[in-house]
């Protein structure tokens, strides 16, 4: 039984080019894509049916966030599971990957089934769980792999601390591999940051606050690409944020070792000489960078060199914000400015094509990772995202469905907003 048909809806095809289709959903995947010319009326599909009219508007497969923080269990007074997934189905995503800094960690098969079934209660979004590389994340021991990729780990990571000892790091990536499972990093080397709290930089200096200097992440990309290499572990960088990142990064991948990475928005607009003031809204972990930094992050995007965009959607409360640069915890949210800030910045301008942004919230982190979704093709999954291109709204924190307020871009006016979210044909977020 046809259930849903999305008509007039303008797809991107192969060349990246804007047709106009009709989409039918049948059973939570995509029946068939007709062509949009031809009209459709009620009585040809059956009452039931239900019609959503595109009326020209963009629909792309669901995003798909492969780096976020939904906070529960533990710290559900900054975010819930259902409240997060609200917030990414308000923002395009249909898919989203949640780091185990949780507490308890996420380093047993029974805190990933907890986050599997609230994730299913919710009914929201895909929410795939990473498993801890150890311990309560103390890189001390390792993580039973075999038991938590059972469970439905999609791959193990200590993200919010660098695994500091090699040897550890070596042989996690090594029973990672032998399970055909990746390795994810947080690249931070400890010695190097003790205290910082923003980049080393004009920034650091002109407050007298201690800096976090690029080297911090690109030691940590250096040595892991080599245990990568030593091991044949598919190995993925976190959110990359400097220039010696993306060379090291760069030259791995001319030499065929498995090295995958991904960007935020945040590290592709902004600079530390953009941080207004001591305001820890602009506090994240990795800080902003020099433009240079930020230059070597777009052109590293583009070239391949970074695979996909992720968000590292951080909630915190007001008041933890409140503390300052110094006292503030790390992070912002960005499930829902993530797409308009991109396109309104780089797509609207004429630097990117629009299938650019596309492919790497979509078809690029399911390439990367192995996933059934991100594609808009008969027989996938019926995850899609409507966007309205010409909607332009200034970006409001107490209209956001995230608990978090935490954003730098708070009063920017952007185009590209999405409007109507489906998960296996369901609507579950609509303007």
């Amino acid at each position: 039984m046809i259930l849903h048909i999305i008509t007039n809806a303008s797809v991107l095809n192969e060349q990246g080019e804007l047709e106009k289709k009709h989409i039918i959903i049948e059973g939570g995947t995509i029946h068939s894509i007709q062509d949009g010319n031809k009209e459709w009326s009620a009585a040809e599909v059956g009452a039931d049916a239900r019609i959503t009219d595109a009326a020209g508007k963009l629909v792309t497969p669901g995003l798909i966030d492969m780096h976020v923080h939904l906070r529960e269990p533990g710290y559900e007074h900054k975010e819930t599971i259902e409240s997060g997934s609200r917030s990414a189905a308000k923002g395009g995503f249909t898919t989203i990957a949640c780091m185990p800094n949780t507490r308890p960690v996420t380093d047993n098969a029974e805190t990933l089934r907890l986050i599997q079934d609230k994730a299913k209660e919710a009914g929201l979004v895909k929410v795939l769980p990473y498993a801890a590389i150890t311990i309560r994340e103390l890189g001390r021991e390792l993580t039973d792999f075999e038991a938590l990729k059972e469970a439905g780990a999609i791959g193990f990571t200590d993200d919010g601390v660098g695994v500091q000892n090699a040897q550890m790091m070596k042989d996690a990536m090594r029973k990672a591999a032998s399970l055909g499972m990746p390795v994810i990093a947080h690249c931070e080397e400890n010695s190097l940051v003790e205290k910082g709290c923003v980049a080393e930089g004009k920034f650091a200096e002109r407050h007298g606050l201690v800096g976090i200097p690029n080297e911090s992440e690109a030691i940590h990309v250096g040595r892991d690409i080599l245990l990568a290499e030593a091991t044949g572990v598919h190995y993925h960088v976190c959110h990359v944020s400097t220039e010696q990142s993306i060379r090291l990064i760069r030259q791995a991948k001319s030499i065929g070792i498995h090295v995958t990475a991904e960007v935020c928005p945040h590290h592709l607009l902004l600079s530390e000489e953009d941080i207004p003031g001591l305001d820890a809204n602009w506090k994240m972990n990795p800080p902003l960078r020099s433009r240079r930094d930020v230059e070597a992050c777009i052109e590293g995007l583009l070239d391949g060199t970074l695979d996909i965009i992720v968000t590292d959607h951080a909630p915190h409360t007001e008041e933890e914000k409140a503390k300052g640069m110094e006292m503030a915890p790390f992070g912002i949210v960005g499930f829902e400015t993530a797409f308009p800030l991109l396109y309104t910045k780089f797509v609207e301008t004429g630097l990117w094509d629009l299938s650019t942004l596309v492919q790497r919230m979509t078809v690029e982190p399911a390439k990367v990772f192995g996933l059934e979704q991100g594609r808009l093709e008969v027989g996938a999954p019926a995850d899609l995202t409507m966007i309205d291109l010409n909607s332009e709204k200034v970006v409001d924190p107490e209209q956001f469905a995230t608990k978090g307020r935490n954003t730098p871009f708070t009063g920017w006016k952007l185009k590209g907003w999405p409007v109507t979210t489906w998960m296996n044909g369901n609507i579950v977020w609509s303007e």
